[in-house]
This record gives structure tokens, sequence and C-alpha cells, in this order.
């Protein structure tokens, strides 16, 4: 899979997506940090690339809707701290084999992962 990472997580992000197979570019990298959640959004859309952040803006589905996106990933850390941030990330590795994340949210917790995706009403005919 291919993931964007935003600008407020730790660069060993991608670091972890990469030993786990998958391709992962920096905001950082792509200069665009600082700028606006939706250009940051529209950039991962046209890429086709999945978000990994922890700005709770992109939780917002009527925003965000998830079937627009390869795939959007919130962490919500308990303590925002570089390691309790990377340990999400690592939980988050296994499931990218055992679940779909196209078209959805992931919201990534010390407690769990929960999973929006569009329902029946929701998607189009």
């Amino acid at each position: 899979m291919q993931f964007k990472i935003d600008e407020n997580l730790p660069i060993e992000a991608a670091r972890l997506l990469a030993q786990a197979g998958h391709e992962a570019k920096t905001v950082h990298e792509q200069q665009l940090v600082g700028r606006p959640d939706d250009q940051v959004a529209a950039v991962c859309h046209d890429e086709g690339r999945a978000l990994v952040t922890i700005d709770l803006d992109f939780a917002d589905i009527r925003a965000y809707p998830p079937e627009d996106y390869a795939g959007l990933v919130v962490l919500r850390p308990r303590v925002q701290v570089k390691h309790h941030i990377l340990d999400l990330v690592r939980q988050t590795l296994p499931l990218l084999d055992l679940e779909l994340l196209r078209g959805r949210l992931w919201i990534v917790s010390e407690s769990g992962v929960r999973i929006r995706q569009a329902t029946s009403s929701e998607e189009e005919p």
C-alpha cells in the first residue's frame, strides 16, 4: 500500500510502514508542511495514498468521506508522545493484511480499531 504520513507524526512512522513492505511518503518530503487539511487530502486523493494522522479533523466523514480516499487512519494515542504514536502504528501494521483500508476510516487507539465505511444507503448504485 501507499501511505502519506502527516506532519504531526514522527518520521519513524514512515519507516515502520516501509519496513512492513509499504511505500510511505511524508508531508515533509513533499513540502506540504503547514498546508490546509483539504490540500493534504487532495494530494492523498490524487496520489492514491492512504493518510495516517493524529488530526481529528480527518475523522469527520462529512468533510472527508472515506469512500473518496485510499484510506484514512486517525491515530488516537492516550498521550501524544512519540513512543505512544509509534506503538499505534505498530498495532496497525498487522491489520493492513486483514482488513480493507481503501474507502474506510480507521480510528486507532490503544483499546482497538474502529472502522467506518460508507453504508449501503451512502454508496452509489
